[in-house]
């Protein structure tokens, strides 16, 4: 079947026209695309929009006020269709401050039912004898122009999902899941934004860190920072200036020489132009500094590592039962929050924030004869 073409929403105008039109639609499938692989600062570059009249492409690298969109996702009374909708919305908050409700996630809906198959592509050729070309997931959203192949991808990504709803929410309700998948749904509005960690000692967690002598400790985190402040002066993800283990070799081995340096195998010819100087020098400053110290790793006190162990057993055998996957039951959090806090009643578990009605109902007496096991 051929589509037709998808509106280009690129001005204020006709994002004003958009928002207009979303506001009479009881649903709207909603995707976006992000350049996560190819920047330092990640950003939403797509946000892809079907209804059952129109697909949209709207594009925020042009567009840069969304505000007119604000009320459409916070509304209530419309639901928003996404696939894996954990990922976009936490994008779309970061990026434009945006809340949430009523969501529909055709992923975590699969996984509630238990299905084999809960990819997008995987589904789409299932239901719809559709087959995406799966290239453009790795693709670099933020270049401009997009290429039509990018833009039939994505469009595709989108347009589908309101027939998708239709099925998944007939077999939610005849496996009387309906009101567990919801729950879930709920909580993905909930997710918060956390911004990134300032961590002067992230270097420690790169592979073999913490196997290094104190000297060559002191020389990765120096060429570690390095790498960083390259990486976010050229917005470009630190992998794509150095790989890890390119910065582990210059560690293990402290080159004092453009030829120790150009005799590392990871350094290219390109990073020996560009890096050399500067890399030497991040050496010998790391040589002549008081070697770091690892910082300790925090544990879990034993009685709340051993209340875990007892649920997330409990957990594993009920998924098991039901033919699911584990989280589907309770989320990891969840779990934690349980171990440390230790409900005694059925009042108490209400003070779980993350524990919601559904749960509390289906598993609470569970839970606390696990959590009361001595």
């Amino acid at each position: 079947m051929t589509l037709p073409p998808p509106q280009w929403i690129d001005n204020a105008t006709r994002l004003k026209t958009l928002a207009q039109t979303l506001a009479h639609e009881p649903a709207v499938a909603v995707d976006t695309e992000s350049n996560s692989l190819y920047a330092y600062r990640e950003q939403v570059c797509l946000i892809q929009i079907s209804i059952p009249a129109h697909d949209y492409l709207l594009d925020p690298l042009v567009v840069s006020d969304l505000t007119p969109l604000a009320t459409f996702f916070a509304n209530p009374r419309q639901q928003k269709i996404f696939h894996a909708a954990e990922y976009d919305v936490l994008c779309l908050k970061r990026d434009y401050g945006f809340e949430f409700a009523h969501l529909f996630d055709t992923m975590a809906a699969a996984r509630t039912l238990g299905w084999a198959q809960v990819g997008l592509a995987a589904l789409l050729e299932k239901y719809f004898g559709v087959k995406m070309n799966k290239k453009h997931q790795r693709a670099d959203w933020g270049r401009r122009p997009l290429t039509r192949e990018q833009l039939d991808y994505a469009r595709l990504d989108v347009h589908y999902l309101l027939a998708l709803r239709e099925i998944m929410e007939k077999e939610l309700t005849a496996a009387g899941r309906l009101e567990e998948a919801h729950e879930e749904f709920d909580r993905l509005t909930r997710l918060k934004v956390e911004p990134p960690p300032v961590n002067h000692n992230h270097f420690w967690h790169l592979n073999g860190a913490r196997d290094l002598k104190p000297a060559q400790a002191a020389v990765l985190r120096e060429v570690y920072h390095y790498r960083e402040r390259q990486a976010e002066r050229a917005n470009r993800p630190p992998f794509k200036i150095f790989s890890e283990q390119t910065l582990m070799e210059i560690a293990q081995h402290c080159p004092r020489s453009p030829k120790d340096l150009r005799a590392l195998s990871g350094m290219t010819p390109g990073q020996m132009e560009r890096h050399a100087q500067a890399l030497l020098q991040a050496v010998q400053h790391g040589l002549a500094a008081a070697p770091p110290h690892p910082p300790r790793q925090q544990r879990e006190a034993d009685d709340v590592r051993e209340r875990y162990d007892r649920l997330h057993l409990w957990r594993k055998r009920k998924a098991q039962a039901r033919g699911v996957e584990s989280d589907v039951i309770l989320p990891r959090d969840t779990l934690w929050e349980l171990a440390r806090r230790i409900p005694r009643t059925p009042a108490d578990l209400q003070t779980i924030e993350t524990l919601g009605p559904w749960r509390r109902a289906t598993y609470g007496v569970e839970l606390l004869k696990v959590l009361n096991e001595t």
